[in-house]
C-alpha cells in the first residue's frame, strides 16, 4: 500500500537558449532520472524545451519547428515510462502563437495547457510574443502528429489523483485559474515557470504558493527557470519547490549551475480527508463558475510500484520548531488566560481551586490561574491551591508542590488523603494492601471531592488540569480527575504540556519560581497512586503503564486530524522514529492507543467546558462526536494484520 502517496518532482534542467535538441536532450535524461527515482509526474520550468529568454526569435519558424521536433524526440525517448512529464514550449495555434504546458506520458501527449496571464510590465514582454488563453477559441491542436486537447480547462487524472497546470502569471493573478481547477478535482497543481530573481521576491514567491496550496486544499509544484537562462537583464535562480496545504515539503537549492530534481510525495488522502471535513471547500465547489467546462483526460494507469517516502514528518507534530515554539507557546497560554478570565468573569467566582500535585499538568493549570488573576488585577490570594498527599506521593513532587505555590504568592491549603481513603477501603470492605484499579481511583476521587468542597467554602471555581493525550487515552479516574468546573488543559497534548511550562519558566516568573519549574520540567509523569519504592522514588511511571506520549500524541494527531487509518499511521511512525522504536514497539503502543480511545469515550462524552487552542479538540460540543459505544473492530483488525 502507498497510502495515498504520490511522488512528484520539480525538475530544472541546464538550458541552452534557443537549443532544442539540446534542451530536450537533458529533459529527456531528467525524465529518465525521475523514472528511475520512482516519481509518478514531473514539472519542468517554463518554455523549457526553446529556454525562456528567446526573445524575439520567438518569432522565427525555425525555432518552433525544432521545438516540437525536440518534443518528437522526448516522446520517442521516454514512450517506455508510466511517468507523466509536463514541458514547457511554444504551441502555433491558428495565426496565433502559445506558451503552454505540455503533458505527455508513454510516447502520446495528454494535454496541452496555454498560459491565460501573459507577463507583460516591467522587464516582462510576453504579449509581444504570445496570446492568452482566453484569446484563443480552439479547444485542439495538431501536434507531433496527433490531436491533441488545448485549453486552460484540462483536468488530468491518473489512477491516484487527478491535477491540473496553470503557467508562472497564473498563479499572480487575483483569481488563478488553479482556484478553478482544485474546485473541479485537481488534488496536486503543477506551475512551471520563468520567475527571475530580485531582492526579496523569493520570500515572496513562497508565500503566494504557500497561500495558494492553503486555499487549494491541495499539493502544488513548482518549477522555474535555472542556469543557462540568458543573463542580459535577468538572472533566474533555478526554483523546485513542493507545497501541500500551505506547508513546504521541498526545495531546490538556489542559484545552482547544475541540473536540479526536488522530489517529495503528496499526500492525496490527507488532501481528500482536509476536504472532506472543510464544507468551505464544498459551499465554494458549488459556487465555481467557469467560461469553459472542464475538460478530463485519463492518464495510463500506473504499474504497480511501491513508493519510498522521502518527505519528512514531524516526530511531535503538536510541538513548532524553531524560533515559532515561543510565539506558539505565548498565543496557546494567551488563549487559555483569556477562556478562563471570560468564565469567571462570568460566573462572579471569588476564587478559583487547583489540586496541585507537583506535575506538569497542574502546574500549567496554576500558571494559567496565576497569569489570569494578574491580568483581571485580582490578588492571587484568591488562588487556592490544594495540595492534597497520598500513598504515592513523593518528597519531590511534595516539596515542588508546596515550593510553587509559596513562591508564586497563591493560599496554600493541604489535605492529606491517607486517613480518609483508609476509612473509604473500610466502609466498602476493600483490602488496602491490593493496589487495583479500585485502591487508585478511589485517591483520584477523593482528592476531586475535596477540591469541590472547598470550592463551595471559597465560592470558587474547581480548575481541570487534564490535557488532551490523557483523555485521549481515557488516562484519568471518571468522576475524579476527570472532572472539574472549567479545563483549562483541555486541548493541550502531553508533548507541549513541557514545553509551555518551560516557557512560562523563561518568560514569566521569578527566579525562585524559575527554579521549582525547571525540576518539575524534568521530573517523571505520574500519578503517583502507588507507594514510592524503598528509596522513596516514584515508582509508577505512566509511560511504562500506557506507552510513550510521544507515540501516542503522533497516533492521536494523524488519526483525528487527517482520518488516517492505522496501516498507515502505522508506516509513517515506523519511518519517522527509526532509531527511538522498532516496528513491533510501535505496533504493540499503536493498538494501546486505538483501544483505549474507543473504549474511553464515554469520559470524553461529558468532559467540562475548557478552550480550544489548537487543531484537535476532543470536546463533545465541539470537534469530536462519537458514540461512547462505537466499535474498535475494524481498526485493531488492521493492526493485528500489520
Amino acid at each position: 500500500m502507498n497510502h495515498g502517496f504520490v511522488k512528484v518532482a520539480a525538475a530544472v534542467p541546464h538550458v541552452k537558449v534557443a537549443d532544442c535538441k539540446f534542451n530536450a536532450g537533458e529533459i529527456e535524461q531528467n525524465i529518465i532520472n525521475a523514472d528511475n527515482a520512482g516519481v509518478q509526474i514531473v514539472v519542468f520550468p517554463e518554455l523549457c524545451i526553446t529556454g525562456y529568454t528567446c526573445g524575439d526569435l520567438f518569432g522565427q519558424l525555425l525555432l518552433l519547428e525544432e521545438a516540437e521536433m525536440g518534443l518528437m524526440q522526448i516522446l520517442n525517448s521516454t514512450r517506455q515510462l508510466d511517468i507523466v512529464s509536463i514541458i514547457g514550449a511554444p504551441v502555433p495555434v491558428g495565426g496565433s502563437l502559445l506558451n503552454t504546458a505540455i503533458v505527455i506520458q508513454k510516447g502520446r501527449v495528454l494535454g496541452v495547457v496555454p498560459k491565460k496571464y501573459l507577463c507583460n510590465y516591467k522587464e516582462f514582454y510576453e504579449k509581444r510574443w504570445f496570446a492568452s488563453a482566453s484569446e484563443v477559441t480552439e479547444t485542439s491542436v495538431r501536434l507531433c502528429g496527433q490531436n491533441i486537447p488545448l485549453g486552460e480547462n484540462l483536468l488530468f487524472e491518473t489512477s491516484d489523483a487527478t491535477f491540473g497546470v496553470e503557467i508562472c502569471e497564473d498563479m499572480w493573478a487575483t483569481i488563478p485559474p488553479s482556484s478553478y481547477l482544485a474546485l473541479q478535482g485537481a488534488e496536486i497543481l503543477f506551475n512551471m515557470s520563468a520567475s527571475n530573481e530580485s531582492i526579496g521576491k523569493h520570500n515572496y514567491l513562497c508565500s503566494l504558493i504557500a497561500q495558494q496550496s492553503a486555499r487549494c486544499i491541495a499539493g502544488y509544484v513548482f518549477s522555474s527557470c535555472g542556469f543557462g537562462e540568458s543573463s542580459t537583464d535577468l538572472v533566474f535562480a533555478g526554483n523546485g519547490l513542493v507545497y501541500e496545504n500551505g506547508t513546504l515539503l521541498a526545495r531546490s537549492k538556489r542559484f545552482s549551475f547544475d541540473s536540479q530534481m526536488t522530489i517529495s510525495e503528496i499526500d492525496v488522502e490527507r488532501i481528500r480527508a482536509e476536504r472532506r471535513m472543510n464544507t468551505t471547500f464544498a459551499t465554494c465547489k458549488g459556487q465555481c463558475t467557469s467560461d469553459k467546462p472542464v475538460q478530463r483526460i485519463t492518464a495510463d494507469i500506473f504499474k504497480p510500484r511501491l513508493i519510498t517516502v522521502t518527505r519528512r514528518f514531524d516526530k511531535h507534530p503538536f510541538v513548532p520548531q524553531g524560533p515559532e515554539l515561543n510565539e506558539r507557546c505565548e498565543e496557546i497560554f494567551a488563549i487559555q488566560v483569556a477562556g478562563l478570565a471570560k468564565r469567571l468573569v462570568h460566573t462572579s467566582a471569588k476564587t478559583v481551586v487547583v489540586g496541585i500535585s507537583g506535575g506538569l499538568d497542574s502546574t500549567l493549570a496554576l500558571l494559567v490561574c496565576v497569569r489570569t488573576f494578574d491580568k483581571l488585577g485580582w490578588e492571587r490570594k484568591g488562588i487556592v491551591g490544594v495540595t492534597m498527599p497520598g500513598f504515592g506521593t513523593t518528597d519531590r513532587t511534595y516539596t515542588n508542590a508546596l515550593s510553587l505555590m509559596s513562591s508564586l504568592g497563591v493560599t496554600i491549603r493541604e489535605v492529606n488523603i491517607k486517613d480518609a481513603c483508609i476509612q473509604h477501603f473500610e466502609d466498602i470492605d476493600h483490602d488496602m494492601n491490593v493496589h487495583d484499579v479500585v485502591y487508585e481511583n478511589s485517591q483520584a476521587r477523593e482528592r476531586t471531592q475535596i477540591l469541590m468542597d472547598i470550592a463551595n467554602q471559597t465560592c470558587g471555581l474547581v480548575i481541570g488540569t487534564g490535557d488532551l493525550s490523557e483523555l485521549a487515552l481515557g488516562w484519568a479516574t471518571y468522576n475524579g480527575d476527570h472532572m472539574s468546573m472549567y479545563g483549562v488543559n483541555n486541548s493541550i497534548p502531553k508533548t507541549l504540556v513541557k514545553h509551555l511550562v518551560q516557557w512560562v519558566a523563561d518568560h514569566d516568573v521569578d527566579e525562585a519560581s524559575r527554579i521549582t519549574l525547571l525540576d518539575i520540567v524534568d521530573t517523571p509523569i505520574s500519578p503517583e497512586l502507588i507507594p514510592a519504592d524503598e528509596d522513596g522514588n516514584i515508582s509508577q511511571i505512566t509511560e511504562d503503564l500506557v506507552g510513550p506520549y510521544e507515540l501516542h500524541d503522533f497516533f492521536l494527531y494523524y488519526f483525528m486530524r487527517f482520518g488516517f487509518r492505522p496501516a498507515k499511521i502505522y508506516a509513517i511512525a515506523v519511518s519517522t522514529f527509526e532509531g527511538d522504536y522498532d516496528e513491533q514497539t510501535i505496533k504493540k503502543w499503536l493498538g494501546v492507543f486505538f483501544r483505549r480511545f474507543f473504549n474511553q469515550q464515554f469520559k470524553r462524552s461529558c468532559l467540562p467546558d475548557g478552550p480550544k487552542v489548537g487543531s484537535i479538540s476532543i470536546s463533545p460540543r465541539g470537534d469530536w462526536r462519537m458514540p461512547s459505544d462505537a466499535s474498535s473492530a475494524l481498526w485493531l483488525s488492521e493492526i493485528e494484520a500489520l
